[in-house]
């Protein structure tokens, strides 16, 4: 690329978890009315680094730029170039933060998979999708405390992804039902990955993970069948909702709207305090949607879109006319 030509990548939000896969099961989403819900990375050559940002949430990033999960992607990325003898070169980029922090929609994962997506093409892209993603969960892992895959795998592949973490392989694409709406929720109010994996037992019972064991089994199936109802009847959180719902305030009251209102599911959008209700009509989804407005959001800073699954994941574009940076 020339020294005035910019990247620009886009890598939008997801749930984690979607209920029924603890960890293991994650969904990218895409506004059906063509808004951005993920962060935008911006990079270009330069003759020193330089990162800044911008987007609704900036004001709730850190305010040095070597402190940002972006800045940190940059180094890590030149890291692994040396790591392989590759030449290293001078960026200054700019972040988009559209998504808020400790939203429960991978607001850190957007982030890092638009900067790791950027800094591949930028580098003419090194790295496969494999090493990219082993390089993501790394970075995720620093900021959640483990390294989990259900936010940056959808995230950077799109789709409904589930976590296999082999040597060979970390993540699979599963079929999607694309008349589904899946109404996504956030109150506005923030809550630290960290915090909600504390409030979590340690352990399990014997039913409680042999129901577990099923529901995933039987939704994969249901998905690679077509069975829309029998996945729906699967979407249940016998792990952490039981313990999370004590985090978000009016979660059992919205539940309840959405599911006597004919949403298929409602659960915890990864570890909250955002929300989601699956629906295969847009006018019940309209209808939760409207209802979730009024009754979840609690705060000017939160927000619902009714969306599909995003099939496209992170997506770059090279061009000159961004005036961002």
């Amino acid at each position: 690329m020339s020294k005035q030509s910019i990247i620009k990548a886009y890598a939008p939000a997801s749930i984690g978890n979607v209920s029924l896969g603890f960890d293991i099961l994650g969904a990218a989403l895409q506004p059906i009315d063509g808004s951005p819900l993920g962060d935008e990375v911006f990079i270009q050559e330069a003759n020193e680094f330089s990162l800044s940002v911008s987007g609704k949430f900036a004001h709730k990033l850190p305010g040095e730029a070597k402190d940002n999960i972006v800045a940190h992607a940059y180094a890590y990325f030149n890291q692994q170039l040396k790591a392989q003898n590759r030449e290293i070169k001078v960026a200054k980029m700019h972040l988009i933060k559209h998504l808020p922090i400790g939203s429960g929609l991978g607001s850190s994962a957007s982030s890092i998979v638009a900067a790791f997506a950027a800094l591949n093409a930028f580098y003419d892209n090194p790295f496969n999708q494999h090493q990219l993603l082993l390089m993501m969960g790394e970075l995720e892992g620093q900021i959640s405390g483990s390294i989990h895959y259900d936010n940056v795998a959808p995230c950077y592949l799109g789709g409904m992804t589930l976590m296999i973490e082999t040597e060979q392989q970390i993540a699979t694409q599963l079929p999607v039902f694309d008349d589904w709406y899946w109404v996504s929720c956030y109150s506005g109010l923030s809550v630290s990955t960290s915090a909600a994996r504390k409030i979590l037992p340690g352990d399990v019972s014997l039913s409680t993970a042999i129901t577990f064991g099923k529901q995933l089994g039987v939704f994969v199936h249901a998905l690679h069948q077509g069975d829309r109802q029998l996945a729906a009847s699967m979407i249940q959180d016998v792990i952490a909702e039981p313990y999370r719902k004590s985090l978000l305030p009016d979660y059992d009251n919205c539940k309840k709207f959405a599911l006597e209102n004919g949403a298929l599911a409602f659960g915890i959008s990864g570890s909250g305090p955002t929300v989601f209700a699956v629906c295969n009509q847009l006018q019940q989804a309209q209808q939760i949607e409207q209802f979730l407005g009024s009754h979840y959001v609690k705060n000017d800073t939160g927000f619902s879109h009714i969306c599909r699954i995003d099939t496209n994941g992170a997506q770059c574009v090279e061009g000159t006319e961004f005036g961002i940076i």
